[in-house]
């Protein structure tokens, strides 16, 4: 069973090599995935929602979700689990980006974006704020793919765990006055 995921993992990022991944997107693609590091984009678009009273509950639960993301998968899971990266073990495979952490499962960058995006999609203001982050989320795990640094089993680990760090931010939020009351409520996440 689990040899067989593996084989499909493998396959499926050869696929992506051979039929999605086309020259003059593979600049874009390597720009995007390093906004990435470190989680900066989804750091500082939380930051830049603290500026704002009516986005400040949403940054906040995003820096909250963003940390717990960070604990679960980076410090938890990434160790636990020691994945090699897919160019360690896939024949042929031609990636387009060198990570110095050689643990691929789960994916961090997909934890942090999806960490972000589901913590703001419930409190930003307006509905389509929230589908934008979770859409700009999904580009980043498809970052991930395309550069050829994670499996996809690694991106989907990442975006539930980082929906699960969401959840628990807005959980945690809601015991903590400082966060005050959520400006939007848009159901589901």
């Amino acid at each position: 069973m689990l040899s067989g995921l593996i084989a499909l993992d493998g396959g499926l990022l050869l696929w992506i090599q051979e039929f999605i991944r086309v020259g003059f997107l593979n600049p874009f693609f390597v720009f995007y995935t390093h906004l990435g590091d470190f989680g900066l984009l989804w750091i500082g678009a939380s930051l830049i929602l603290l500026c704002f009273k009516k986005t400040r509950r949403a940054g906040a639960l995003g820096l909250l979700a963003l940390a717990l993301g960070t604990l679960f998968t980076n410090v938890l899971l990434k160790h636990l689990v020691a994945r090699p990266r897919p160019w360690l073990t896939v024949e042929g495979l031609q990636f387009l980006v060198v990570e110095g952490d050689p643990n691929s499962f789960p994916s961090g960058h997909t934890c942090a974006a999806f960490a972000a995006a589901g913590a703001w999609y419930r409190a930003l203001p307006k509905r389509w704020m929230g589908i934008t982050a979770l859409a700009l989320a999904a580009l980043m795990g498809l970052s991930r793919l395309y550069v050829g640094v994670h499996f996809p089993s690694d991106v989907l680990a990442g975006a539930l765990v980082g929906l699960f760090s969401a959840w628990l931010a807005r959980r945690l939020g809601q015991r903590l006055p400082i966060l005050g009351e959520e400006s939007g409520n848009h159901g589901g996440l």
